[in-house]
């Protein structure tokens, strides 16, 4: 009861202490724009009544920004996106520092320090370029520290989750994530069945294909229809995870259906193949005839839709002209076909051999964080992460970037082994843990480490993964009913 009243007491000085300074800060900033621009007056205490929420409702408000992120991509040339993400990261260090001068304890796991020292660690890079150590000069310092950011803003929703640690159920937060469904499938449903005439102009796919420009490909709201794909293969790794927390299944094998339905509307191959290492890894450790068969059957029905589409059967011809089944095509022959073939796999080798050959001029720190597109002739990411991390870190950074993904399964893995942990939990690890042996594979023709949405709701999914508070809520699902 004591520790009660005591942690009730920190809570509302912290309250007190945040109305406080936002009273002072209105104060002065009124003062300052009202001889300035008024109109900036009205913006300034929105603001501010938006930081008062923010501390006041704090569970909530983190649980809606989580909701929220699946949705902003459409307004990414007002910035919106970028404009959330410094948001949240100077939301959760104002809460974190306003914590630590109450004398409140901070809640972050192993995970998060090496998280951190991997961050800080990429900062080198962003130091580096103006100084001349990298392959390009300081003009292009704002791409380095835009890269920074993004990662930087990857390891504070991990931050600003694991507070939520012990007040929040975690079958619960993982069920509410499943709102951030309802924006991007309603906007991939309009995609579908909508003509691009009657679509509004956000959800408009404007995404060039080289193979069939024609061709609708879905997206929902996250941009280009590949982030969506990987977006969709997540949740449909958390609803695999829900099947087998609850008795009522139905409602979750009618989102299992759609989900792998808007999955092949992305008509990105690449995602197949995740889905299918995916499922073998996800069956794999605790197989059984009934496993195999769900494996089996979601895998048909999503390769036999996507073989069905015009789309998908140009993508499935087109890797017959490749080296990779064509013993009769080399690789230069690939490379000079590029250029007039239309064939998205070739043009692939075409600049990986390119970029692999301006890295020989800076091959151990590369050219910077974020500069891949400016080292490329076609002004494009790489479509190769470990291209990319090898053009931008040298031999350094892909070693870095290999020692990170590593330390995610590595992380899963010794969850899993470990005894202390509830039986959900270990679930919840195993899904992750399948997606993330994926993932280096999609890497090896997509740039997966671009989709920003997916490694916001990976770094929270994470966070949780590692909670401690698990076997309170074990065998209850997210209704509260055994």
């Amino acid at each position: 009861m004591t520790m009660l009243k005591l942690q009730n007491s920190n809570t509302s000085s912290l309250s007190q202490l945040v109305i406080g300074l936002g009273g002072i800060v209105i104060g002065l900033g009124v003062g300052f724009l009202t001889g300035v621009n008024p109109l900036m007056v009205s913006a300034m205490i929105f603001a501010v009544a938006l930081l008062v929420s923010f501390f006041a409702k704090f569970e909530q408000a983190v649980v809606a920004l989580l909701i929220l992120r699946s949705s902003l991509d459409p307004l990414s040339s007002m910035q919106i996106p970028a404009a959330f993400a410094i948001g949240v990261d100077l939301l959760t260090l104002l809460y974190v520092t306003l914590k630590l001068l109450t004398g409140q304890p901070i809640k972050v796991d192993k995970f998060w320090w090496l998280f951190a020292g991997w961050v800080l660690l990429q900062g080198l890079w962003v130091i580096l370029l103006p100084l001349g150590g990298l392959g390009l000069d300081g003009s292009y310092i704002s791409a380095a520290i835009r890269e920074w950011v993004r990662l930087f803003s990857w390891l504070m929703v991990y931050l600003i989750v694991m507070q939520l640690k012990d007040r929040v159920n975690p079958k619960k937060l993982i069920s509410l994530l499943f709102l951030s469904l309802i924006v991007p499938l309603t906007a991939a449903a309009m995609q579908t069945f909508l003509p691009q005439s009657l679509l509004p102009p956000l959800l408009v796919n404007r995404t060039a294909d080289s193979l069939s420009t024609n061709l609708s490909r879905i997206n929902g709201t996250l941009g280009h229809p590949n982030t969506f794909g990987t977006f969709v293969l997540l949740f449909i790794g958390l609803t695999n995870w829900k099947l087998r927390q609850t008795k009522q299944r139905l409602t979750w094998f009618l989102l299992l259906g759609i989900l792998a339905f808007f999955l092949v509307g992305t008509k990105a191959l690449f995602i197949i193949v995740m889905l299918a290492i995916f499922i073998l890894a996800l069956i794999a450790p605790k197989l059984s005839l009934t496993n195999l068969i769900g494996g089996l059957l979601l895998f048909a029905i999503v390769i036999g839709l996507f073989a069905m589409t015009e789309f998908g059967q140009e993508r499935l011809a087109s890797i017959t002209e490749t080296p990779l089944l064509n013993p009769d095509m080399d690789i230069s022959r690939a490379i000079l076909l590029s250029k007039s073939d239309g064939n998205s796999f070739n043009w692939r080798l075409a600049e990986w051999f390119y970029l692999l050959k301006q890295w020989e001029h800076s091959p151990w720190l590369g050219f910077g964080l974020g500069t891949s597109p400016f080292v490329s002739h076609s002004k494009l990411l790489p479509h190769n992460d470990y291209i990319r991390a090898l053009i931008e870190g040298g031999i350094i950074g892909i070693g870095t970037f290999i020692v990170f993904l590593g330390a995610q399964i590595t992380r899963l893995i010794q969850l899993i082994r470990s005894k202390s942990i509830s039986h959900s939990q270990r679930q919840l690890c195993e899904v992750i843990l399948a997606i993330s042996l994926a993932l280096p594979v999609g890497m090896i023709t997509e740039n997966i480490w671009s989709h920003t949405t997916f490694f916001f709701y990976w770094s929270t999914l994470m966070a949780i993964a590692g909670w401690d508070t698990w076997d309170k809520s074990d065998g209850v699902d997210s209704s509260g009913s055994k």
